[in-house]
């Protein structure tokens, strides 16, 4: 019998689903919009029937017959196309992805057979196995083999990782021979042993650049890094020498290539070794490295210096040439514990100057103002090194002013921030020499005041005026919060200036001149809000700022007299506090009040001139 077949028995006879689900919502959509045409249409036609209806007939005018207008030709309608339904595409794994495994294993392989060639010089000759000559050579003979091997595998179709692996290999088996070669064994005096790798660095940088392949240059770095150490005896200065070596023989990679890794590889393993070797002299201590130590930190700081400068010259967005720029300085930075005072501050002066010159340098890129932070650290080495406790928020407070002068005129706000973080060390500095206890005790303030106070005093109070200005001129921080910066300012260079005046009476008076100071202190607080006060009247950009900072000083100078004053100053130097700081608020009310009143009248003044123009 031949009845219908059930949707069953269809879908059972097919080998997918007989509808598309994509086509069917396309259709279901066109209908929708189909239908609201339709309605539209509808509804105009309606709205002309009405105007039909109530509009008069024009004279002499008879409708047209059915079929009088000519009929457009129907138009045929292009497909619309069907709209393509996007497969989800899953990445596969990390591990299965094209050429992973096999850099995995031609890595794992390039560092298994390195370890084989370091144990083949250290611990056969522990075991007295072979002769030191047959482990020489067979090391040499294998990292040979292994370079010429790797050359002719990346001709062949796929070699290109087992070719840069076998390479790398053998260079960096080649440089770890000279080493045992130099140091383990020593055949080779150190300037021939360092001649002779240089030679093999620079053999596998050109072979690195030659094939394009950043990741030769990497692994030979990797290789000798890891394991040189085990060829040393540990952080020596052997290890270090070949390590520079190292860093200054591909250093002419960055003016052929961009490789930012191989920056990292050269630099990073001789600063990590100076800076372990510097931290080993600081716990053991000992005299027979110093000279050697501080060589080293000035050779690999200038190899840094130069290499960087010159590949920020070849790409100016090259910030990881100026990061390791930077990082190549951080050893010279660490020598103070190898010298003595003297020959720290001419190192550290001349290495804040390179690379306050660096950050200067208008030709070169502008992260490398970078080199400025180094600058900051070597003169913060100085400031430390060639002062005392009373003194240090001097040499902080005028290096802060210095960086905050030149933000001020280049509108830098590298400098700034120098600035703002000097300033910070100073003001820690100045509260640790001048503690507060100093401001409130004669015999105390006798004890620890004097010209440096008055010094720092001055110095810091420049520097937070600069500090304020300055973030307000940059743009750091907007007017309309200018409160939260100006009122902290105001309080710490009242204090400031407090052990100014203190400092001053106390040098000419001595315990008597700390009660006249303090009376000083106190008017000067006064003189200083109502200041404040009044120049909020003529200005408009920070009127908010400078009145509220100027209430506040008056209110603290008002709670002084009452507080600390009127308890610790004698009999008269108490009455003229007090007369002084009464009549200076009379008048300031009196001013201020004035004020209020001629702003008035030149604002009615204003508007009837205003209105007498309409």
């Amino acid at each position: 019998m031949c009845g219908r077949p059930s949707p069953g028995s269809l879908l059972g006879m097919t080998s997918g689903p007989l509808i598309d689900p994509a086509r069917l919502e396309w259709m279901s959509g066109e209908l929708a919009a189909l239908a609201r045409r339709v309605d539209g249409i509808g509804a105009e036609l309606n709205m002309l029937g009405n105007q039909l209806r109530h509009t008069p007939p024009v004279p002499g005018y008879a409708p047209p017959p059915p079929g009088a207008w000519p009929q457009p030709a129907p138009q045929p309608v292009p497909p619309r196309p069907w709209p393509p339904t996007q497969p989800v595409v899953r990445r596969p794994p990390w591990w299965q992805r094209e050429g992973v495994v096999s850099r995995l294993l031609a890595v794992a392989g390039a560092g298994v057979t390195l370890v084989g060639v370091v144990l083949l010089l250290v611990l056969a000759a522990q075991a007295g196995l072979f002769g030191p000559a047959v482990r020489v050579g067979a090391g040499a003979a294998l990292s040979a083999a292994l370079v010429c091997i790797g050359q002719r595998v990346r001709t062949r179709p796929g070699g290109n990782v087992g070719g840069i692996a076998m390479a790398a290999t053998g260079f960096a088996g080649g440089y770890l021979d000279v080493v045992a070669m130099t140091v383990f064994y020593g055949w080779l005096a150190a300037p021939v042993g360092l001649a002779i790798a240089l030679a093999i660095a620079a053999c596998g940088m050109a072979l690195a650049v030659s094939w394009r392949s950043q990741w030769l240059a990497v692994l030979v770095l990797c290789g000798v890094a890891v394991l040189a150490p085990a060829l040393t005896d540990g952080i020596t200065i052997p290890l270090i020498a070949f390590l520079a070596v190292l860093q200054f023989g591909c250093a002419p990679v960055q003016l052929l290539r961009d490789w930012s890794y191989v920056h990292i590889a050269r630099t990073a393993p001789v600063v990590i070794a100076l800076l372990l070797a510097l931290g080993e002299h600081l716990i053991n201590g000992g005299t027979e490295h110093r000279v050697a130590l501080l060589v080293a930190c000035i050779v690999v700081a200038a190899i840094g210096a130069v290499s960087g400068v010159a590949a920020t010259r070849r790409v100016a967005t090259d910030v990881t040439a100026s990061t390791m720029l930077a990082i190549s300085a951080l050893p010279l930075l660490g020598s103070p514990v190898l010298v003595d005072h003297q020959v720290t501050v001419a190192v550290q002066g001349l290495l804040a100057a390179a690379m306050l010159g660096l950050g200067a340098y208008s030709k070169l890129a502008s992260h490398i103002r970078i080199a400025a932070a180094v600058a900051g650290l070597a003169l913060l080495n100085v400031c430390v090194v060639v002062t005392r406790a009373e003194t240090l928020p001097i040499a902080l407070f005028a290096v802060s002013v210095a960086f905050l002068a030149v933000s001020f005129q280049q509108r830098a706000r590298g400098a700034y921030f120098m600035g703002l973080a000097f300033a910070l060390g100073g003001m820690v500095a100045y509260l640790d020499a001048v503690a507060p206890d100093a401001l409130v005790t004669a015999d105390r303030a006798a004890a620890v005041l004097g010209v440096s106070t008055i010094l720092a005093s001055l110095l810091g109070v420049g520097a937070l005026a600069l500090l304020v200005r300055q973030a307000l001129h940059l743009g750091l921080v907007a007017r309309a919060n200018a409160e939260a910066v100006c009122l902290p300012a105001a309080i710490a260079g009242l204090y400031a200036a407090s052990a100014a005046i203190i400092a001053a009476c106390v040098a000419v008076g001595g315990t008597d001149g700390f009660t006249v100071g303090h009376c000083l202190a106190t008017i000067v607080w006064m003189l200083v809000g109502i200041a404040m006060v009044l120049w909020s009247q003529r200005t408009a950009a920070n009127a908010h700022a400078a009145l509220g900072t100027g209430l506040a000083l008056v209110a603290a100078a008002v709670a002084k007299l009452f507080l600390f004053d009127l308890a610790t100053l004698d009999g008269l130097l108490r009455a003229g506090a007090f007369l002084a700081v009464g009549l200076l608020l009379l008048a300031a009310g009196t001013r201020y009040a004035r004020s209020l009143a001629s702003r008035g009248d030149r604002k009615v003044s204003s508007d009837s001139a205003a209105s007498a123009t309409r």
